[in-house]
């Protein structure tokens, strides 16, 4: 595997993507985030395995298409963003669901 450098690892992940699509498959322990457009595969799963201290088995990526905006006689669109869904091993599961849901 490619080594990266861990300082640069975080900026890869924006942010965890809650849906009701993605709530059923964290029970297939696979969770989805938004990744910047330039980030590989290996790079994401780097960046999960330094983030939450787990262990990923896969990451599926895809780039939806972009969404028309429209403000008033102007017509635009919506910034083109990466999704990754990346399954987590079962034993680690526990792990990333602390980080990403805390208790209050």
């Amino acid at each position: 595997m490619t080594r990266f450098d861990p300082r640069n690892l975080p900026d890869l992940v924006r942010r965890p993507i809650l849906t009701e699509k993605a709530t059923i498959l964290m029970e297939q322990n696979k969770y989805t985030f938004e990744v910047i457009p330039k980030a590989t595969k290996p790079q994401i799963r780097a960046a999960i395995e330094n983030l939450f201290e787990v262990k990923v088995e896969k990451v599926n990526t895809t780039r939806p298409p972009r969404k028309q905006k429209r403000v008033g006689k102007f017509l635009g669109y919506k910034p083109q963003y990466k999704k990754a869904i990346v399954t987590v091993a079962s034993g680690d599961v526990e792990k990333i669901r602390q980080v990403l849901f805390p208790e209050v």
